[in-house]
């Protein structure tokens, strides 16, 4: 949708599963590293997350496609205008090429983490594809654009891309932190300037309009892409301390309620005893 809804709606899929990701992959490293012997923290509570993220990835994916294809200017899954003799709404069509992609990958998560069938690193191979596929739509989707607009779009390119490396190499080093908060702040990255992008080339009723052919207005944006992963990280930093707090206050309460248990036990072996 080339709108500001059509922005908006990756955008917020994108920020959701950064944020969901800015909390879990802090949350399982620092388990693993207090060995957290918590239902939760545990290897199946973490494959469980993984099965139910990739209900809502094939869940969202879904969505995207619907709204690509049957918003009121959309396509309706025509392809093909045979009465203009041309293709029809083909932007419309490679969002819904995207989206599709990401629901492979969401479908390749429920299958790689409830059966057998599938080796776990499927996950994170078809994720890589999935987002490889994102940036190479990107790239022959902004010929022929205005200055702006075709700055705008390589920028988001630039995240798109790096987040398909770093899931490529998670492929065959799973489970390093930081590879994972890479990935995940670039997610987030994304995410925030897809709505970016949204504010600039299509702004809400009432607001000014960019002008599309001043440089100064690239300098701008540049600067501000580069606030945007500040605040990426910004938010990945707060994440983290709080799931480390919330983890440390749980390790702290466990030795308390042990030797609680431990105590009861010792009175109920005495009752035992005097009876």
């Amino acid at each position: 949708m080339a709108n500001f809804k059509g922005h908006a709606l990756p955008g917020s899929f994108f920020l959701l599963f950064g944020l969901w990701w800015s909390v879990k992959y802090p949350l399982k490293y620092l388990c693993r590293k207090k060995k957290n012997t918590s239902p939760l923290g545990s290897k199946a509570g973490f494959q469980r997350l993984e099965f139910t993220e990739g209900i809502f990835k094939a869940a969202f994916a879904l969505i995207g496609m619907i709204a690509e294809q049957f918003v009121p200017d959309g396509p309706h899954l025509k392809l093909y205008n045979y009465e203009k003799k041309q293709w029809d709404h083909l932007m419309n069509w490679q969002h819904t090429t995207m989206y599709l992609f990401y629901g492979i990958s969401g479908l390749v998560d429920i299958v790689a983490h409830s059966t057998n069938v599938l080796p776990v690193a499927m996950d994170r191979m078809m994720l890589s594809l999935a987002v490889f596929v994102e940036g190479f739509l990107f790239h022959y989707h902004i010929h022929q654009r205005t200055m702006l607009d075709l700055h705008l779009h390589q920028l988001l390119v630039v995240a798109i891309f790096g987040g398909a490396i770093c899931i490529f190499l998670e492929i065959f080093f799973r489970g390093i932190i930081v590879l994972e908060m890479l990935r995940t702040s670039l997610c987030i990255l994304q995410g925030s300037w897809f709505w970016q992008i949204g504010f600039v080339l299509f702004p809400p009723s009432g607001s000014p309009e960019w002008n599309q052919m001043d440089h100064n207005n690239m300098m701008f944006l540049t600067m501000c892409y580069c606030w945007h992963y500040a605040f990426a990280l910004l938010i990945m930093a707060v994440n983290y301390t709080v799931v480390s707090w919330v983890i440390r206050s749980k390790m702290k309460q466990a030795p308390t309620m042990e030797i609680g248990l431990l105590k009861m036990s010792e009175r109920d072996q005495e009752s035992e005893d005097e009876i």
